[in-house]
C-alpha cells in the first residue's frame, strides 16, 4: 500500500509539473507567433529592398560587357519567377485557385508597367536616382489607401508616409535634379509600383502568393514579349550570365516582397521598402560611381529611418 501511495504520489507530482510546462509553452511560445510573424514579414519586406537594389547594379555593371535593353532584363526576370513557381507548385501538388481575377490583371499590369519603368530609368539615368524616384511610392500609396482602401484608411499612418516622401525628396537633392528621361521613367516607376502594392494588398485577402505571383509572372512575360519582341534575342554566355544574375534577384525580391505583405499593410510596407533608399545612397558611390549624399541627402535619410521606426513602434502598440 505504502509503494502504491508513493507511486500515486509521484504521478501527481509528474502531472503538475506536465501542467506547469503547459503553462510555461502557452505562457511563452502561444503569444509569441503574433510578434514573429509581424518580425518576419518586416524582415521579408526588407530582404526584398535589397535584392530590388542589387538587381539594378547588375544592369548597370552589365553596361560595360553587353548591350541588353531594359525590355528584355524584364523579360528575364518574369521567365525566370514564371519556371520557378511553376517548378515549386508542380512539387508541392498546388492548384491554382484564382478568385478575384481583376486584382490578379490589375497587379499584373501594374507591376509590369512598374518594373519597365524602373528598369528603364536605371539603364538612363544614375541607379541611386532610379532607386530613389522609385521610392517615392509611399505617398502614392497612402493616397490610393485613402481614397480606394477604406480599411486601411489611417491619418497617421498618411502623414508617416509624407514623411517618407519628403525624405526621399531631400536624399534627392531637388535643387540638383533634371527632369530628363531617366527622372521621368524613375517617377512613373513609383506611382505604377504603388499601384502595384495596392493590388497585392488587395489580392491577398483572396489568394495564396504562389497564386498571385503565377499570374504576375506569366501574364507579364507575355505582355513584355507582345510589346519588346524585337528587343528579346538568343543570348551569349556572358549575355545569359547577367539575364540570370539580374533575373535571380528580382525574383527573390519578388518573393520576400509577396510573403512580407502577409503580415504588413500597404502603407507600411512601401515604408519599410524605402530602406532602399539608404542603401542606393550608401552603397552607390563604392559601387557604380554615385554622387555622394550632401548634408541636406543625411538628414532626408534620417528622415526615412524616423518614419520606418515610427510605423513599427505604432504597429507594436497599436
Amino acid at each position: 500500500m505504502d509503494f502504491l501511495f508513493i507511486k500515486d504520489v509521484r504521478s501527481k507530482k509528474n502531472l503538475l509539473a506536465i501542467d506547469e510546462l503547459k503553462d510555461f509553452m502557452e505562457n511563452n511560445f502561444t503569444r509569441s507567433p503574433l510578434l514573429s510573424r509581424q518580425a518576419i514579414g518586416w524582415c521579408a519586406v526588407l530582404g526584398s529592398a535589397f535584392f530590388f537594389y542589387l538587381a539594378t547594379l547588375i544592369i548597370r555593371w552589365a553596361d560595360a560587357y553587353v548591350t541588353i535593353a531594359s525590355a528584355y532584363f524584364v523579360f528575364a526576370r518574369f521567365f525566370l519567377g514564371f519556371v520557378v513557381v511553376t517548378i515549386t507548385m508542380c512539387i508541392q501538388h498546388q492548384p491554382l485557385k484564382p478568385r478575384r481575377h481583376h486584382y490578379l490583371i490589375g497587379r499584373t499590369i501594374a507591376n509590369t508597367v512598374a518594373v519597365f519603368c524602373f528598369y528603364q530609368a536605371v539603364s538612363i539615368g544614375s541607379v541611386a536616382q532610379a532607386n530613389i524616384l522609385n521610392m517615392t511610392y509611399p505617398l502614392f500609396v497612402a493616397l490610393f489607401s485613402w481614397f480606394f482602401l477604406k480599411g486601411q484608411r489611417d491619418l497617421l499612418s498618411f502623414i508617416i508616409a509624407a514623411v517618407a516622401f519628403i525624405g526621399i525628396w531631400l536624399v534627392l537633392a531637388p535643387s540638383e535634379m533634371t527632369l530628363g528621361s531617366g527622372s521621368a521613367w524613375g517617377l512613373a516607376s513609383g506611382i505604377t509600383a504603388a499601384a502595384a502594392i495596392i493590388y497585392l494588398n488587395l489580392s491577398r485577402q483572396h489568394h495564396d502568393s504562389q497564386t498571385i505571383l503565377f499570374y504576375m509572372f506569366g501574364l507579364g512575360m507575355v505582355l513584355i514579349f507582345l510589346l519588346f519582341h524585337e528587343e528579346i534575342f538568343w543570348p551569349d554566355r556572358t549575355e545569359l550570365g547577367f539575364l540570370l544574375a539580374c533575373s535571380a534577384a528580382g525574383v527573390l525580391g519578388q518573393y520576400l516582397l509577396t510573403y512580407g505583405f502577409v503580415f504588413v499593410t500597404a502603407v507600411e510596407g512601401s515604408i519599410l521598402s524605402s530602406s532602399r533608399i539608404l542603401m542606393a545612397a550608401l552603397l552607390g558611390p563604392i559601387l557604380v560611381a554615385d554622387p555622394v549624399l550632401t548634408v541636406t541627402g543625411w538628414i532626408g535619410a534620417f528622415l526615412i529611418f524616423s518614419a520606418n521606426a515610427s510605423l513599427a513602434l505604432r504597429r507594436q502598440h497599436g
